[in-house]
């Protein structure tokens, strides 16, 4: 079972991204694999941004009905299965998926591992035999990025501008409070809050210790989060810049 897996992955995810980078390597100016890189990185963004905008929608939608929730959760709180049941009645009501967001983790989990392997294999020479027939062989790819970086080997500032960007990026979904507003301690909130320091610091630490390329793909991918963030949040907003 777990050969037919990988051999699932490798056929279908690993061996096309692999190939489509070394695509991207042939045909770019100078052959730059950083370039590459940061151009499939925004294509693979491109292709699941229809998915990834309707998660943001969602999620808005839901740090907005955390007012009627909390009500839910305290009428409820000795009843957990009609804490459910309402709680379920609210979200249908809304016509909001609070599962959207997994949707989206599910989708993109396995082309994060396949890019990852993709970036931690695919600067060895050796794995330029699993390229199609028609992607032509480089015979061998230069990993330095913009003739200053060599993409193969960790990069210290790659590691803290990605830990930098996974902080704003998650800041920005943190539920925005009210001026005037006095809300009461919420174990969800104070959670937020440990993670919006936490995931940074884990991204800074893992990245410290793998090839720069995907520190490089983590930094693309971030910048594209945040602005498309601030598109979805900024038209989630009525007239004047305060939202409901």
């Amino acid at each position: 079972m777990f050969e037919i897996l990988v051999s699932f992955f490798e056929i279908f995810l690993y061996y096309p991204l692999f190939n489509f980078l070394i695509l991207l390597y042939n045909y770019l100016p100078g052959h730059d694999f950083g370039l590459a890189v940061i151009l499939l990185t925004l294509i693979i963004r491109l292709v699941i941004y229809p998915i990834s905008v309707k998660s943001l929608n969602s999620q808005r939608a839901i740090q907005k009905l955390q007012p009627k929730i909390q009500e839910i959760q305290k009428k409820y709180k000795n009843n957990k299965e009609q804490l459910t049941k309402e709680t379920l009645e609210l979200y249908r009501k809304e016509k909001i998926n609070p599962f959207s967001g997994l949707f989206l983790a599910i989708i993109q989990l396995p082309i994060l591992i396949a890019l990852y392997t993709v970036f931690w294999k695919g600067l060895n020479q050796e794995e330029l035999s699993v390229l199609y027939k028609f992607v032509l062989n480089p015979g061998q790819i230069n990993p330095i990025f913009l003739n200053l970086i060599d993409l193969s080997k960790p990069n210290f500032i790659f590691a803290v501008l990605a830990g930098v960007l996974q902080f704003f990026q998650t800041k920005m979904l943190m539920p925005q409070k009210s001026i005037g507003e006095r809300k009461e301690p919420d174990f969800s909130q104070a959670m937020q809050k440990q993670m919006l320091y936490i995931f940074p610091i884990i991204t800074v630490i893992i990245l410290l210790n793998l090839p720069s390329a995907i520190g490089l793909y983590w930094i693309v991918s971030g910048i594209f989060s945040i602005i498309q963030q601030y598109f979805i949040i900024k038209k989630g907003k009525p007239e004047g810049g305060i939202e409901n």
